[in-house]
């Protein structure tokens, strides 16, 4: 996948693993109805994923969290430590938030359940791929109960490495505001607040908003 400006010129190469065939079947049907992504295969266990994924080397995995031989979970720990420029969607029935909180510890960058409606589904495939994907408001406040109970919390740190504007940004991702909230918000383009996240991401060496968002909790940027 290659990106132009504010788009995608290249069809996003999609790899779908899930040990039923007819959920694969059903996500396929959904992915076909967008042009910009192209399955590019599909496979029924975490250890096929792997396989796959070096003889594919596709730009997004949608992963099946329940799997036999090696689960959606182990698998994507795996491949993102041998493949970090993969992006993982981890698809499954459930929305218990400890599932949730696993996928992204192990590197994933999204989180789809399955009986969302297929336009919910392409549009949040499209916003990863993109990297524009927001954490909703709900689960932005979710992860920060989390890492509250776990002890998160410290101090800010006296230096820190993000300029005041990129402070701000921060803050407003880690509240679950989009792109084009944040941009309304303090007055600027969403192009550049795209850029700003560009850079807070590579200077806190973060993949993306989830870790962000702990990020922001833990130096004390959301304290009251």
């Amino acid at each position: 996948m290659r990106k132009e400006g504010c788009g995608v010129t290249q069809p996003v190469r999609i790899l779908i693993v899930d040990d039923h065939h007819h959920a694969r079947e059903g996500i396929r049907a959904i992915l076909q109805a967008e042009p910009l992504f192209e399955v590019v295969g599909e496979g029924c266990s975490g250890l096929e994923a792997l396989t796959l994924t070096e003889q594919l080397m596709p730009d997004l995995i949608l992963m099946d969290i329940n799997m036999k031989e090696m689960d959606g979970l182990e698998a994507t720990k795996e491949i993102k430590a041998r493949y970090p420029y993969v992006k993982i969607v981890i698809i499954t029935v459930s929305d218990d938030i400890t599932h949730l909180f696993e996928a992204l510890k192990k590197g994933a960058q999204g989180y789809l359940l399955k009986n969302l409606n297929p336009g919910a589904w392409r549009e949040y495939l499209k916003a990863i791929a993109l990297d524009e994907a927001p954490l909703s408001r709900e689960l932005a406040q979710r992860i920060l109960q989390e890492f509250a109970l776990a002890g998160a919390g410290r101090q800010q740190a006296e230096e820190s490495p993000l300029t005041a504007r990129e402070q701000e940004i921060l803050r407003c991702v880690a509240q679950g505001a989009a792109n084009r909230d944040i941009a309304g918000m303090l007055m600027i383009s969403e192009h550049t607040v795209k850029n700003h996240l560009k850079n807070i991401l590579q200077k806190l060496h973060l993949d993306n908003r989830v870790q962000l968002a702990k990020y922001a909790f833990e130096q004390g940027y959301l304290r009251e």
